[in-house]
């Protein structure tokens, strides 16, 4: 019968990562409130750590904060350890409950490093709407390559949010999902990238709501949107 795993079990330099994991999201849990992005104790960051001898992923593991803590007493020895199965491997709270989510994104989409989860208020209406964000803003048009999408209705608990997560995702640029009367989903190559395409969905959600009380916000050329998303993508900044 096989033993259950522990974080000894796997490479001490992964190990090491899981130490520095745990500060990097520790840290990231404390822009969430600063943009108000979240309220309570609601929304989650985490990141992937990658195993450095199975390249598949399929050994990798994710850090991600415990349910119910609030965001002012949230330090490194506070996260969590969990599988791409969604089991918790090491720590001493329980993980939280968008854990499933998670996981089923890092197992199915490989080139995730980092998933965050907020419950921020502009998004979250247009989530409740079930419509999309269109794209309207150059500032879209570089982050999010076109529209911010729908994800479909699914309750928390199981995989069934991590299902929509990834299929509405595999088939569009954005880094960011607004799951239907849910909330906003975003992903990144780490947990840093994941927190900025939250930032930013929220601000846009925001802008374009504005916009269409003043009116019918204005299209942007497909052919724009391509050119200002590879711009910003592959040449903008350092």
């Amino acid at each position: 019968m096989n033993q259950p795993r522990i974080l000894a079990d796997y490479p001490q330099s992964m190990q090491d990562e899981v130490a520095t994991v745990r500060q990097i999201v520790a840290d990231l849990h404390a822009e969430l409130p600063r943009y108000e992005l979240v309220v309570w104790t609601a929304g989650n960051v985490s990141q992937r750590v990658r195993h450095p001898e199975i390249a598949d992923g399929s050994a990798d593991l994710f850090v991600i904060k415990p349910s119910g803590v609030a965001y002012d007493e949230l330090t490194a020895q506070y996260m969590v350890v969990c599988t791409l199965d969604g089991k918790l491997l090491d720590g001493t709270r329980a993980p939280s409950s968008d854990t499933a989510a998670h996981a089923y994104t890092y197992e199915h989409m490989p080139q995730v490093g980092g998933v965050v989860h907020t419950h921020s208020t502009y998004a979250t209406a247009w989530a409740a709407r079930g419509e999309e964000i269109p794209c309207v803003l150059t500032m879209m048009a570089d982050e999010f390559g076109g529209p911010i999408p729908v994800g479909p209705f699914a309750i928390i608990g199981d995989d069934s949010i991590g299902r929509g997560i990834v299929s509405t995702l595999s088939e569009s640029r954005s880094p960011a999902v607004l799951m239907r009367n849910h909330g906003p989903f975003t992903i990144g190559k780490d947990a840093k990238a994941a927190v900025k395409a939250a930032v930013m969905c929220e601000e846009v959600a925001r802008t374009v709501h504005i916009s269409r009380q003043l009116g019918n916000p204005v299209a942007i050329d497909q052919k724009h949107i391509d050119s200002l998303y590879e711009r910003y993508q592959n040449v903008y900044g350092q």
